[in-house]
This record gives structure tokens, sequence and C-alpha cells, in this order.
């Protein structure tokens, strides 16, 4: 299975050390694991024009980064977000590549998804599991997991041990 990672951090934390943890499990079990640095990407959010799907024929007028990670969202077999919860959701990094995914609609590969999300504090993911099970209910793309990591589970072995075992399960 070829799966998409792209990470929402814009610099290497606990969200690196989930997104590391997943790639081996998932490679060991023989996935094909690509990862995107979307925190560290120069993305504009969604501008709401429509060129994309009237003169664009699916490609955003906007050129910046988000060509870099285009076509892994149309290719991959498996999505995964994996993303720091600053304040009660995705890095606004994140949040842009996930609504210019608006030139597409749906990305046409993908049968599952996963979110891995990090904090300082527990408590504070609800509105990022919410809107990323709606997306994947309104693309038709099963769940696999959502994993949170706070406080002291930041970065210990228990949890990325946890995280690695998911992955072997894709």
């Amino acid at each position: 299975m070829k799966i998409a990672v792209f990470n929402g951090s814009p610099r290497k934390g606990n969200t690196s050390a989930m997104v590391q943890a997943f790639r081996e499990g998932a490679e060991a079990a023989g996935h094909q694991v690509e990862e995107y640095q979307v925190g560290r990407m120069k993305i504009a959010g969604c501008m709401g024009c429509e060129y994309c799907h009237t003169k664009g024929q699916g490609s955003c007028i906007q050129k910046d980064d988000f060509e870099k990670i285009l076509p892994a969202y149309k290719e991959a077999d498996m999505v995964v977000f994996a993303s720091p919860v600053y304040y009660f959701t995705v890095t606004a990094q994140m949040e842009a590549a996930i609504q210019r995914v608006y030139c597409i609609g749906k990305p046409a590969k993908a049968q599952k998804a996963a979110l891995l999300l990090t904090s300082g504090s527990p408590g504070v993911y609800d509105a990022a599991t919410e809107q990323f099970t709606s997306y994947m209910r309104y693309a038709g793309i099963q769940v696999a997991g959502i994993i949170t990591s706070n406080g002291a589970e930041n970065g210990s072995e228990a949890k990325l041990n946890e995280i690695r075992e998911f992955a072997k399960t894709l």
C-alpha cells in the first residue's frame, strides 16, 4: 500500500517522532511511506475562486508548494495527517493543505486515512478529530484510526510503540 503522510508541524518535535514511529511500523508491514513536511511549506489557503472547477480542470490557480503534495493526495492508497494541536485544531499550515484539496474534491485512490495528534494538554482534540472524521465521511474514506498524545505521553516509548503497532495492522 502506498501511504502519504502529511506532517503539519513547522518544526521537529513530538509530531515528527509520531510520524517516524508510524513509518517504522508501516514499512515493517511492507507498505511504502512518503512523508511531506507540510508545516514547513508555503501553502496558501483556498480562495474559493472556482478556477479549479472551471478553467483549471482540477488544478489550482495558486502556484505554491501545494503543487508538490497534490500528486501524493491523488495517488496514495492511504493518507495520514499528523499535526501538533496548538490551539484546538491542526496547524494553520495543515489546514491550508487540507482546504486546497478542494481542487480535486476527494483523493482518487485513498481507501483509508489516519490522524496523529500531539499536544501539551489533554482534551483539546475535539475540533481536529471532528473535522477529520467529517472530511473522511464526505470523501468516502475509512478512518483506520486516530491516535492522540499529550503531556508525558509525548515521545514516550509506550506511545511510539502503540503507533508502530497500529501501522503494522494496516
